[in-house]
């Protein structure tokens, strides 16, 4: 068995074309790139168990030979591919279960003799073998398509698998290439493109979960996988938001952020980084863009169109929700654009980077100690936040609004080191409250996007809408008093 770790990259044909030619390659190898014709066909029964199990097995056709590859376990962090192999030639187009078997691999009970063809994957290789910074990295530049029945997807990337060295120098490099082309860190393999295809179903916005931490973990391990998460959270929902697929692509994306820039708050806190903090910069700015066209989506669905339903005699209304839905469309191309920028990208590869170089440990504290400080100064500063309200203080319900959600998404990214279900009550009733706050700032953002879009023609249609803001907001005086109340009443879950 070894262990594949590579690095994928999404290109465009053109770009593809380029990057071939470019003499930064052939300043990193004195070998002449070779060129390879990759057939594969990939195998699982038919209600897909190998994909459940989280394995791929296919016969791949290389010249007159045939490979063998079973590929299971491992992860994808940052866009970096690391699973184990099983690989051994065969002597014809057909599976060897004894082959598979001398090499170490084991199928899924009951498999075996229930395996058909899926797909197939059809495409060319440009392999050079670059030497970078003291490492020795395989470059694959594919192309070609991926096949199953009528359906098919484009095959057009960029592989950097490591041979030898660190897995860094891989981020390093694509960092380099991205100065000569634009490319996308690819999160998804072709086998699972090639599952798309075959089941028929349409791809979905990715829901983020963290993964399961250990109190003997050192802190900057723990902040290493959260932020691996994060990442993943994010880098997942990106093609969804920049196809317009659907709204929740771009929901989940926000979410992943926000998480991260919690995250990044705490980890900065164990250790002293300008690398993070410059990427904790980079990160609040795109959030910032998100959340402005976020504002608008609430302001026009929640706020205009409702008013309008309510009011259908008034001929303004209709009027000025046209205009926002025009303001909102600008703020969705701006979204898209820095989506599709270098920049992320960029961004993206430094984190990967960042992730897979060799830091010391350099916190005296454990695990345990350290989440329990975190969580008790990020709970002090909620109450604070609450205790300082006074009526009509919109100001400091925002403080209290980020305060919640800052005490929320560090509660969610330590859940499994505490007792399941005192957490799941306690982030019930925190996110309740966080609810209703987020609903105050939207009424308070609503506030100001309406004088945004105010004007001597619009002074009566302004007026009703920030009427009918003020008597949402006295609704929700009610609701935030009762879940305040709640939330103060409860022994907190980390203790």
């Amino acid at each position: 068995m070894s262990i594949e770790t590579e690095l994928k990259l999404h290109i465009s044909p053109e770009h593809l074309q380029r990057l071939k030619r470019h003499p930064f390659l052939r300043s990193l190898t004195s070998d002449r790139a070779k060129t390879q014709k990759l057939y594969s066909i990939y195998y699982d029964t038919p209600d897909l168990a190998l994909r459940r199990h989280a394995m791929a097995l296919r016969l791949r056709s290389v010249g007159k030979q045939w490979i063998q590859t079973l590929k299971g376990g491992g992860q994808v962090s940052a866009g970096l591919h690391q699973r184990n192999e099983w690989e051994a030639p065969v002597p014809s187009e057909r599976l060897d279960f004894d082959v598979l078997k001398a090499s170490g691999g084991q199928l899924p009970h009951g498999v075996r003799h229930h395996l058909q063809p899926v797909f197939v994957t059809d495409f060319s290789r440009n392999i050079r073998l670059l030497r970078y910074e003291g490492a020795e990295i395989e470059l694959c530049l594919d192309s070609g398509e991926i096949r199953a029945g009528h359906a098919s997807h484009t095959i057009s990337e960029v592989e950097l698998e490591l041979k030898s060295g660190e897995p860094v120098q891989l981020f390093k490099l694509a960092l380099a290439l991205l100065d000569i082309v634009n490319m996308h860190v690819e999160h998804t393999s072709k086998a699972e493109y090639g599952y798309q295809l075959f089941s028929a179903t349409k791809s979905s916005a990715h829901k983020g979960r963290f993964s399961a931490l250990k109190k003997a973990q050192s802190i900057e391990d723990a902040m290493r996988c959260l932020m691996g998460d994060c990442l993943a959270h994010i880098q997942s929902n990106v093609p969804g938001a920049l196809l317009n697929l659907d709204d929740e692509y771009l929901h989940q994306l926000r979410i992943g952020l926000r998480r991260l820039r919690v995250l990044l708050s705490v980890a900065i806190r164990s250790q002293t980084d300008t690398e993070l903090v410059a990427l904790r910069q980079q990160v609040r700015e795109l959030s910032v863009g998100l959340g402005m066209s976020r504002d608008w989506d609430v302001f026009v669905g929640q706020t205009l169109i409702p008013i309008c339903a309510r009011f259908p005699e008034q001929d303004g209304l209709r009027a000025l929700l046209k205009v926002g839905e025009r303001k909102r469309k600008d703020q969705h191309k701006q979204v898209v654009e820095q989506l599709g920028s270098t920049d992320l990208q960029r961004m993206f590869l430094r984190f990967g980077a960042w992730l897979h170089s060799e830091q010391a440990t350099t916190s005296r504290s454990t695990l345990e100690i350290f989440i329990s400080k975190t969580l008790k100064k990020r709970l002090k500063t909620v109450v604070n936040c609450g205790e300082a309200l006074q009526a009509g203080d919109t100001e400091r319900l925002h403080h209290l609004r980020i305060a919640c959600k800052k005490l929320r998404y560090s509660i969610e990214m330590f859940d499994s080191l505490f007792d399941s279900e005192k957490s799941r009550a306690y982030l019930g009733v925190l996110a309740d409250l966080q609810d209703v706050l987020g609903r105050f700032n939207d009424n308070t953002v609503a506030h100001r996007l309406a004088n945004s879009l105010d004007s001597r023609s619009r002074h009566e249609v302004i007026a009703l809408i920030h009427k009918e803001l003020q008597r949402n907001a006295n609704g929700l005086k009610a609701e935030f008093i009762k879940a305040w109340q709640r939330f103060v009443g409860l022994k907190n879950s980390w203790e």
